[in-house]
């Protein structure tokens, strides 16, 4: 082979692997990583038995299973114990419940931890914030470009959109009351403001870390799993749905 074949069929190869990785980069950027996607949905179907089981298992106390509400503070703060109690049972790495948000087509369980290994089973709650139903900061985060991508699109979201959170206790819906972007070394975003709310991150812009995107929720609705739903207004006063 002479010279001249060997830089034509290099060059033809350098050329074909180029386009394989624009192609590539395209795919990922406009739907996800395959591969890592694999194994987040192996993960996922894992977590999903395993959470289904602690649902069907949960066992409310004797006051949430009257169904009889005379004073929903009451029954707000048996859903704080209750979230308190479950809270106490979790373990890095296990399932914490079932996250759904419509604008991004979402239904996916939440793991317990923000560690490596746990953000590449699904999105993971940090350990340093509370449950819902706690009326404090619940942060959530998740990748936008791998495993599945959860919060591929989080910055989609818009004010009212709907954010619902179901545990073993309680189901919770939430409304999206805005964002911000904040350098990825702005920990106080990890403090609670000493009231109940969402906060959704993600890594921004895509395929960078320099920032982080957070979209926040304030709670609207509590769907206690043995009780009476009730409703939360923008000023914290309840009211129970009556049937």
């Amino acid at each position: 082979m002479s010279v001249r074949q060997a830089v034509r069929i290099t060059g033809a190869v350098l050329v074909g692997a180029g386009a394989l990785g624009l192609a590539w980069a395209l795919v990922v950027w406009q739907w996800q990583d395959p591969i890592t996607a694999l194994y987040t949905t192996y993960e996922q179907h894992k977590l999903t038995e395993t959470y289904d089981r602690t649902f069907a298992g949960y066992h409310p106390p004797a006051q949430l299973a009257t169904h009889r509400v005379v004073d929903v503070r009451a029954e707000q703060r048996l859903i704080a114990q209750e979230a308190a109690r479950y809270r106490r049972t979790l373990k890095v790495g296990q399932p914490l419940g079932r996250l759904r948000v419509p604008r991004l087509g979402l239904s996916i369980i939440v793991v317990t931890g923000t560690d490596e290994a746990s953000l590449e089973k699904g999105p993971g709650w940090y350990t340093g914030t509370r449950l819902p139903g706690e009326g404090q900061l619940i942060y959530i985060a998740g990748h936008r470009t791998t495993y599945l991508a959860p919060f591929a699109h989080i910055d989609a979201l818009r004010r009212g959109d709907s954010v619902t959170l179901e545990l073993p206790y309680a189901t919770f819906v939430y409304r999206i009351t805005g964002h911000v972007i904040v350098p990825a070394d702005d920990l106080s975003r990890l403090e609670s403001r000493g009231y109940e709310q969402v906060a959704l991150q993600a890594c921004h812009p895509r395929f960078f870390a320099t920032h982080r995107y957070i979209a926040y929720a304030r709670p609207v609705q509590v769907i206690p799993r043995h009780g009476v739903p009730y409703t939360i207004s923008v000023t914290g006063h309840l009211t129970a749905e009556r049937s």
